[in-house]
């Protein structure tokens, strides 16, 4: 995917690395690198999801969008999130090397690494990861929210001794993403980036974190140092990962390993080299001429896939990606806001069709929606699945869910109730190559049964997400289960861009067209054994209720998206990678829980072994 923001970065990492980008093909790109580099041992060679189009002149900041900071490589968190159907809080070890979560989440004891260092020789120290948590802070985030009141901040870091440190979670307002939020901290050098942080900011912190007089300014405060700590440029990389940035250009990055890394005697590569590419094409070249290693998910053709595994040495890999691709509507727009209308269209849409054009090596047709990847739905809600209805290709209902919502027929094309022209537009990004193809295949299906429909592209994904909260669309692309976490899932159909707004611990629901509210849903829905329902205080929930109360939710959720189809589910997006097994052996297999995680993890885990 191609991204120019951090949050933008973020949330299509969470969803599906480089699963929907597109843009201008050509040729590979050059390594840059001389020859002589690659003598000096063995050299692994690779792209980053995070980073499609490399910028020499990025600092080496992994805040910065840009930044020459390639997570697992040179940029590590304190623990690596294991790929689990239920369970967020399973990880590998990063920075840390084990640690100790209270019964009730209310906190986390993290032990780092007895040997860890940093690339230039110092130890990686608790007051590095306190330090760490305070850069955090000016971010923003689950643990490191400002509000006092906000679920799942932060209330007391601690440091037990040099290797230990204790973060404690707020009791007033738990939330059971804060384990995930802590140990996914990117951990930086304290004696590096200390003056991005003032002498008073953890006494400017304790105040923000108040009611006391001037918490309003504290947050301000601690808030515009976001963009100090963004383009911080460090005059040169100190690693606490397996690798070192050494070098980079226009056409790579060259990194070469960090002889004081704490398991350095396990990682396979002496030198590794990130490639610059700016759209799926370049990278199928890589692969096809063998360049690479291993590739993260990358939309591929199937007849490019073909091409691709006739590469000696070139073999598939395939696991859960917990994420699922929909079309997402805007009910506050006509004729979206009738139910009968979602319904038909679920009922005209060919899922399995569409799935072959947009993603026949990246995704499953989704059995049916419930806004929950199936394999992760098969988890939550077990002989639940079954039950919901599984919205089969099936024109006849299609035309009575019509016609029960006043829709006309004339002259074989469909009309408003007032016979007035329907013209159905489904908007995407131009630059992701999967979601346009799987568009033209759903309007081309609606055609065929009547409905005059066209796809609108637009320019880059920054610009359509902010299109999109504008309200400027009638119906968009849009992932959603968003896992492993319940509350993560459900905040897709139930949350912010559906009118739930949480703020100060009080949720309100906003009108449609207001606060980013472009889905337009209803506050309250009916469900079946259920009756009147609010779900997105029922989302919300998830964020702090135990797995036996979990499990209630998720079910009346599913049911509730089911029956009111906020979106209609297309694919599920299945995690499908190249790894070339000339050079190296030993890369995770087919459903791995170490698939969503970089290559630079499995090396400094010593998975990969060299040949």
């Amino acid at each position: 995917m191609k991204r120019t923001a951090a949050a933008a970065v973020s949330l299509c990492l969470a969803a599906v690395t480089a699963a929907c980008g597109g843009g201008a093909g050509g040729a590979p790109g050059t390594t840059g690198a001389s020859s002589g580099d690659a003598s000096t041992g063995a050299v692994f060679t690779t792209i980053d999801a995070l980073k499609p189009g490399i910028d020499a002149n990025a600092p080496i900041n992994p805040y910065n969008p840009k930044g020459n900071a390639f997570r697992g490589f040179n940029a590590e968190w304190l623990g690596w999130t294991k790929n689990h159907l239920t369970d967020p809080n399973l990880f590998y070890p990063g920075v840390a090397r084990s640690w100790q979560i209270a019964p009730d989440q209310s906190s986390i004891t993290l032990r780092l690494q007895p040997d860890g260092r940093w690339s230039d020789g110092r130890p990686i120290t608790a007051e590095d990861v306190k330090f760490s948590i305070g850069v955090a802070y000016t971010q923003g985030g689950t643990a490191y929210a400002l509000d006092p009141s906000a679920a799942g901040a932060a209330s007391d870091i601690a440091i037990l001794d040099e290797r230990t440190i204790r973060i404690t979670q707020a009791a007033e307002n738990p939330s059971s993403t804060f384990v995930r939020s802590v140990m996914e901290t990117v951990i930086v050098p304290r004696h590096v980036w200390g003056s991005v942080l003032p002498a008073d900011f953890w006494q400017r912190l304790k105040v923000a974190q108040s009611d006391a007089p001037g918490a309003g300014a504290a947050r301000a405060g601690i808030t515009a140092l976001a963009e100090k700590v963004i383009t911080f440029a460090p005059p040169r990389d100190v690693s606490a990962g397996p690798f070192v940035l050494k070098r980079v250009n226009p056409g790579e990055a060259l990194l070469v390993k960090n002889r004081y890394f704490h398991n350095a005697a396990a990682v396979a590569a002496d030198q590794v080299r990130v490639l610059n590419y700016t759209g799926n094409e370049q990278v199928w070249n890589y692969l096809v001429a063998g360049r690479l290693d291993s590739a993260p998910f990358t939309a591929v053709p199937a007849g490019v896939m073909r091409r691709i595994l006739r590469t000696p040495g070139n073999v598939a890999v395939r696991g859960y990606s917990p994420v699922s691709e929909g079309l997402a509507f805007n009910q506050s727009r006509k004729p979206y806001d009738n139910v009968h209308v979602r319904r038909a269209l679920a009922h005209l849409i060919d899922r399995a069709q569409v799935t072959k054009v947009a993603s026949p090596e990246g995704g499953t047709a989704s059995v049916t929606t419930s806004g929950l990847h199936q394999r992760a739905a098969q988890a939550w809600l077990g002989d639940g699945l079954a039950a919901l209805e599984p919205y089969r290709h099936d024109p006849a209902r299609a035309e009575a869910e019509l016609r029960a919502a006043g829709m006309r027929k004339t002259g074989g094309r469909w009309t408003l109730p007032d016979g007035s022209p329907w013209k159905m537009t489904i908007n995407v990004p131009a630059s992701f190559s999967d979601w346009l193809a799987g568009a033209k295949a759903v309007t081309s299906q609606l055609n065929d049964a009547g409905i005059e429909a066209e796809v609108v592209t637009t320019a880059d994904y920054p610009l359509y997400l902010e299109e999109m909260a504008a309200g400027k669309y009638d119906v968009g692309f849009w992932l959603v289960a968003l896992g492993p976490a319940p509350y993560n899932i459900f905040q897709r159909l139930y949350g912010a861009q559906n009118g739930w707004k949480l703020f100060g611990g009080k949720l309100r629901h906003v009108p449609a067209g207001t606060e980013g509210n472009w889905m337009g849903g209803a506050e309250t829905v009916e469900v079946a054994g259920e009756g009147r329902i609010d779900p997105g205080a029922l989302a919300v929930r998830l964020n702090s209720a135990p797995e036996a109360e979990q499990r209630r939710i998720v079910s009346i959720l599913a049911r509730a998206a089911n029956q009111d189809l906020p979106v209609i589910q297309l694919w599920d997006y299945v995690n499908t990678q190249v790894v070339n097994t000339t050079r190296f052996d030993g890369f995770p297999g087919d459903d791995s829980d170490a698939l969503r995680l970089t290559s630079g993890v499995w090396l400094q885990l010593g998975m990969i072994k060299r040949k």
